[in-house]
């Protein structure tokens, strides 16, 4: 591996305190370590590159920051599909492989090769307007439809493959991917799903109905969401980055995207260990252990 692209949220302290030993180690083990333009900026740097040539470039990416500081590259680098490894200097950071105080022990053997690729399945939600125009957005954990800034209920009708599901009267629904089942999604009442499975999730956002309940549906069949006519104003969230108004007789199409987000995993991580940690549930002792 010998250009690896560095994404960092500066706006962290840990971040700007590991940054300059992650470059000089980069730089002394022979690799060329390629900052954006307004990265290398803000440290005093001029060997930043513009996006377009950044994004072209590397061939593993290391992001320092939170989840959100992911959620948002992973936006930048699509289409290239380059492994990212994601390090954690944010709160949960349930996506995150490392910890930023683990990131210079780990980097010799993660630049030998020595990890695989957990693929992660991505959304794509595309607006129809009644004018037949639209627009798609990527989403790596969840697209959100909301109410708009009156505390009034948002009516959205769910078709599922063509099939009527339920007109749902929420603060609005979340629809997420496995990934994002540890997300919004939980926080509105969903299930945790392992992220190899191969599913889409829908959990209202406080209904106003005791029959609304979370629905996992196959990842091959379409969710169409339809803004009641009566609805003035809603808002479109993906991945918490990226918003979109939505107005009366919009239609949100959300299905699996053809691409798919790569993070980098070290031998023997699983889900459920992270589940663990990060979710702080309590480690019962085992068969033999004494209690």
């Amino acid at each position: 591996m010998s250009k690896v692209g560095i994404i960092a949220n500066l706006d962290k302290e840990q971040v700007r305190l590991i940054l300059p030993a992650l470059l000089q180690e980069l730089r002394a083990t022979g690799h060329q370590a390629l900052l954006r333009d307004e990265t290398a900026e803000a440290l005093g740097l001029d060997e930043g590159l513009p996006k377009d040539k950044w994004q072209a470039a590397v061939e593993l990416v290391i992001v320092l920051g939170g989840d959100g500081t992911l959620l948002n590259a992973v936006t930048s680098l699509i289409p290239a599909g380059v492994p990212i490894l994601p390090v954690n200097a944010g709160g949960l950071g349930f996506l995150s492989e490392l910890e930023s105080g683990e990131l210079l022990a780990a980097l010799p053997d993660l630049l030998a090769g020595q990890y695989w690729i957990d693929e992660r399945m991505m959304l794509e939600a595309t607006v129809i307007r009644e004018d037949a125009s639209s627009v798609s957005f990527l989403a790596l954990n969840d697209v959100v439809v909301t109410k708009g800034p009156l505390a009034r209920l948002v009516r959205l009708q769910a078709h599922v493959a063509g099939t009527y599901l339920d007109t749902y009267p929420a603060d609005g629904l979340v629809v997420a991917t496995p990934t994002g089942s540890t997300a919004y999604s939980l926080s509105a009442g969903g299930p945790i799903v392992n992220p190899t499975q191969d599913v889409i999730i829908i959990t209202p956002i406080c209904p106003h109905t005791l029959s609304s309940r979370s629905v996992l549906i196959s990842c091959q069949e379409k969710l169409t969401l339809c803004l009641a006519s009566n609805q003035k104003r809603a808002m479109l969230t993906v991945d918490g980055q990226r918003g979109y108004h939505l107005t009366a007789g919009d239609q949100v199409v959300i299905g699996r995207a053809s691409t798919v987000t790569r993070l980098i995993r070290r031998p023997g991580w699983s889900f459920y260990d992270v589940l663990r940690r990060k979710m702080k549930m309590r480690e019962w002792p085992r068969d033999g252990d004494v209690i």
